[in-house]
């Protein structure tokens, strides 16, 4: 199946903001940095390669962050890609600095205050190499920076021309509520999948505002019992279980925009031919039973 291409009919569309129409299955870059040649061995060219495989298989929305790979991941987007399809809509977010680890574990400090925003805006503009980001995402609340603070930061970034709409990341119903006194929200970006439905109230605020919702973490099934009947019927279609993941996503909300990322151009593939598994009710009942939806 991985010669077909994704078109509008088979995924269906969603429009951010009211002017950017994309298809419902996109792609995270998170990872692409860290794509590897047939030594294995981290290489660039392997990296673009994988960009332009997405994007020639139909996908027309690429999520990242200038903390992923440390700034690689935009420039890998801009030398895969530039100058931009017409219809590709990228985002990119600021608001954590590069994780650290500590005591085995990986942090992401929160940097929310206006001044980093601002500098964080210019230096994605540079990588990507546009004068405007279509949708620029605050990554997270900082808890030592009044959140209306930072969101002001890009609000002056938008009136400034330097981005198009604003999303935010990592919040909950209550944040959103406060960030839509301050701004028009285009897109909310949390962790969610069919085994961690903690977003299920940012979710129904977003159907309700017409706000476009990016689960992280879209096909990471932790919940043990969500796993086995997923991997049932995936068994049943002759598909994956990530593949059931992701159609379980689809079907959860019209709002939904799943990105799945993977720094293997055969994974990535495999995330895009999932448009093509067909779930019956039945089988999507089944999974939302088990996740206790």
């Amino acid at each position: 199946m991985t010669d077909r291409i994704l078109t509008d009919d088979v995924v269906g569309t969603f429009t951010i903001g009211g002017d950017l129409t994309v298809r419902r299955l996109g792609f995270g870059a998170m990872r692409i940095s860290g794509a590897r040649d047939s030594d294995g061995v981290r290489d660039r060219s392997t990296a673009r390669l994988l960009i332009r495989r997405v994007v020639e298989r139909g996908v027309n929305f690429i999520d990242t962050a200038n903390i992923y790979g440390y700034g690689e991941s935009e420039e890998i987007i801009a030398e895969a890609l530039h100058p931009y399809p017409d219809d590709l809509v990228i985002t990119t977010k600021a608001g954590y600095l590069p994780g650290k680890i500590q005591r085995g574990h990986i942090t992401l400090p929160a940097k929310g205050d206006p001044a980093h925003i601002r500098e964080e805006c210019e230096k994605s503009l540079r990588r990507l190499r546009v004068d405007t980001i279509d949708l620029y995402q605050v990554h997270a609340p900082d808890p030592f920076v009044p959140y209306d603070e930072t969101i002001g930061a890009f609000v002056e970034l938008q009136q400034a021309g330097k981005i198009r709409h604003i999303g935010i990341s990592n919040v909950t119903a209550e944040q959103l509520a406060f960030a839509q006194r301050h701004c028009t929200v285009a897109t909310v970006q949390n962790r969610y999948n069919a085994g961690d439905r903690a977003s299920d109230a940012v979710i129904a605020a977003c159907e309700t505002d017409r706000i476009g919702f990016m689960p992280w973490a879209p096909i990471l099934l932790h919940s043990r019992r969500v796993r086995a009947v997923a991997s049932d019927v995936a068994t049943a279609h002759g598909a994956t279980l990530q593949q059931v993941a992701l159609q379980w996503l689809l079907h959860r909300s019209p709002n939904i925009l799943p990105i799945p990322g993977t720094s293997d151009v055969a994974h990535a593939d495999d995330n895009i031919d999932s448009a093509w598994v067909t779930l019956i009710p039945d089988e999507l009942h089944r999974i939302d039973e088990a996740a206790g939806g």
